[in-house]
């Protein structure tokens, strides 16, 4: 298990896959909660390993309805080079690992802040513009878009995925199992040594709600979670609900 906050520190851990399309739903209370506290960022590694799946007919007829109704629920936009141009690619691979990787290069290189701009440009690139996010060709443009030179993106994926990569998923993991999260995404506010869990279902599609909620929150006694259970993205499975 992996979190770690000072005495007095409020924390707000983000346990997510760059390839859960929740996530993407997600992402705009992402962008608010950093304007309240700190958010670190966790990858959990959902297609990763044995879990990467290649682009077919079947893997789009399951996300596709998913994703209307993320869209639908949270105003991301789904843009039409995904639904009709990346989900039609067979020679796409979907694979967490090399997308995680890249958000810790970029963590490594500049920094936490710049971590989770390189998250959210990768599920831009993928869910909007429709593009190969495990592909290093991609992440090192997105990469080179924030301020990093090619060559220091590359040395530092590979440091990443030959050191840190799989203990980072593990830890993830870990994490998740912990807290008793049921899937990606989950927030987990921590003050100090308490975890809390936050039911992020009330807030999708209202950011600015989210961010005051986040400010007004204190030691008050915690949310309960099945008030309004979340949709979420397997950790074992991959499958959305």
């Amino acid at each position: 298990m992996s979190a770690s906050a000072t005495p007095h520190e409020t924390v707000l851990h983000y346990i997510h896959d760059p390839l859960c399309g929740w996530c993407y739903g997600a992402a705009p209370l992402v962008a608010a909660a950093r304007a309240v506290l700190p958010v670190q960022a966790h990858g959990g590694g959902m297609m990763a390993g044995r879990n990467r799946r290649r682009v077919d007919a079947q893997l789009r007829e399951y996300v596709m309805p998913h994703d209307q109704r993320i869209a639908q629920m949270t105003g991301q936009a789904f843009g039409e080079r995904y639904f009709n141009g990346l989900l039609r690619d067979n020679e796409a691979v979907f694979d967490s690992a090399p997308p995680i990787a890249a958000v810790l290069a970029v963590q490594a290189i500049k920094g936490e802040a710049a971590g989770l701009d390189m998250l959210a440009a990768i599920q831009s690139a993928h869910y909007h513009h429709g593009r190969r996010i495990s592909e290093l060709a991609t992440l090192t443009e997105l990469a080179q878009a924030l301020g990093i030179e090619p060559a220091a993106f590359a040395s530092e994926m590979q440091r990443v995925e030959s050191e840190e990569l799989a203990d980072h998923i593990e830890a993830s993991r870990e994490l998740l199992n912990y807290v008793g999260g049921r899937g990606f995404p989950t927030f987990v506010l921590q003050r100090g040594d308490t975890l809390e869990v936050l039911d992020t279902g009330r807030w999708l599609g209202q950011p600015e709600e989210w961010a005051r909620y986040l400010r007004d929150e204190t030691a008050a006694a915690p949310v309960d979670a099945s008030e309004s259970a979340p949709v979420r993205c397997d950790l074992q499975t991959g499958r959305c609900d």
